[in-house]
């Protein structure tokens, strides 16, 4: 990692790789002259270049700075870096850091924190649902028809079969299918695709938990996003979180927030799932948010609250009771005329997690499916196409009540 020559004395910093409990040692070796020999020393000065990997033999001393190091009396050269590292005290560009991430994990120790945090959530993850008698799954990526979320996928081709499939978009569907053949609890954390803009908080591909369980709701679920939330915060040490925002704290209790409340708190006056399109885009206008004029009602006051209300829930807040559009496969709300059973995790002013009471009733689900498949022949690329073996499969039963979430990182790399 860094080499300094003088006379009769190298210094150079070795780092050894990094495990899941430390980012990789560093170590002091000096060779001198008089340890090692000239051929040796001299063979050291003119072979090794940074990034290149040495095996030493020594003994351990104290320099005269104190610093721990090792007397080398033998070296051998184990792999030659055809292309040197960078130098360990000047930061690299962003662009480096994103094009060449093995280089950043090489020479940056946050970079190398990083990915052994993102490992130690992803056990704290798996080891807490496996507690509460989860079962894992995976389930396909091609797919003959793309569902369980609004979003545009990739097309791909098989040749094998001369078919066109697509890249999941989420993992709901399939999972559905399980709880339809009798599994109690799954889960699967995996890899989804999506078609659509990349920017700090959306990636073109990225990783997805979805859970499902029988015999719950939106409150039950909500309750094992939580202990799972909170369980990957143990992993990497705290559940107090610095942002520049301020600092979250994911102790105690969660506050649950009412969409429509919490808007019309936001604007001054009452907004209920009745409030006319037109007054809703005034409200728009008369902030200067910018709003696509076809948005109906129920989405345009979804844009709203995302303008106004989401960004200032830095606390882990489930905001609940959307309305009926946002959520097609979740259940219609037991008392709420036009709304349905399901939740948003916003921690930090951004969404981290989604939950609802699934809906099951295939007669219902077949309904809501034909619309969004008009939607979608209609020319809107996020709207789902119908599942129409999903549908079937419903058909042969699934418990009265079962309740999802799902949470994603947007991450595309550590």
């Amino acid at each position: 990692m860094f080499i300094r020559n003088t006379g009769k004395l190298a210094f150079a910093t070795l780092q050894d790789g990094f495990t899941p409990d430390d980012n990789g040692e560093r170590l002091q070796v000096m060779l001198s002259l008089a340890e090692v020999g000239e051929e040796a020393l001299n063979a050291w000065k003119s072979d090794v270049d940074l990034g290149d990997f040495v095996w030493v033999s020594g003994r351990v001393i104290a320099s005269k700075r104190g610093e721990l190091s090792i007397m080398v009396s033998e070296w051998r050269m184990a792999a030659k870096s055809l292309r040197p590292l960078p130098v360990l005290h000047k930061d690299l560009s962003e662009e480096a850091r994103v094009r060449r991430r093995y280089v950043d994990l090489i020479v940056r120790d946050e970079a190398r924190d990083i990915l052994r945090k993102r490992s130690a959530i992803t056990r704290a993850v798996r080891e807490t649902l496996y507690a509460r008698d989860y079962l894992e799954v995976e389930t396909p990526i091609l797919q003959l028809v793309h569902g369980g979320a609004a979003a545009r996928p990739f097309e791909t081709h098989i040749n094998a079969f001369d078919i066109d499939m697509s890249l999941r978009i989420a993992l709901e569907l399939h999972l559905k299918r399980t709880m339809v053949g009798g599994a109690d609890r799954v889960f699967e954390l995996g890899r989804v695709f999506r078609n659509e803009g990349i920017d700090s908080s959306h990636s073109a591909e990225f990783t997805m938990l979805e859970a499902y369980q029988s015999w719950g709701d939106q409150r039950t679920i909500a309750r094992l996003i939580q202990d799972i939330v909170v369980a990957a915060a143990d992993a990497v040490g705290s559940r107090q979180v610095e942002t520049p925002k301020g600092v979250i704290d994911l102790d105690g209790e969660w506050e649950w927030l009412p969409v429509y409340p919490a808007l019309s708190s936001a604007v001054g006056e009452e907004v209920t799932v009745d409030t006319p399109l037109e007054h809703l885009r005034a409200i728009a206008e008369g902030r200067d948010i910018e709003y696509d004029p076809k948005l109906a009602a129920d989405k345009m006051a979804m844009k709203l609250f995302e303008e106004l209300v989401e960004p200032g829930l830095l606390q882990p807040t489930f905001v609940y009771d959307y309305p009926s559009i946002a959520q097609p496969l979740a259940r219609p709300h037991r008392t709420e005329r036009g709304k349905v059973e399901a939740w948003d995790l916003i921690i930090g002013g951004m969404e981290r997690g989604t939950g609802f009471t699934e809906l099951i009733d295939p007669i219902v689900q077949r309904e809501v499916l034909v619309a969004q498949s008009l939607k979608a022949a209609a020319g809107d690329p996020e709207a789902m196409a119908l599942d129409a073996d999903f549908l079937e499969a419903l058909e042969f039963g699934v418990p009265p009540w079962v309740a999802s979430a799902s949470a994603s990182t947007a991450s595309s790399c550590c």
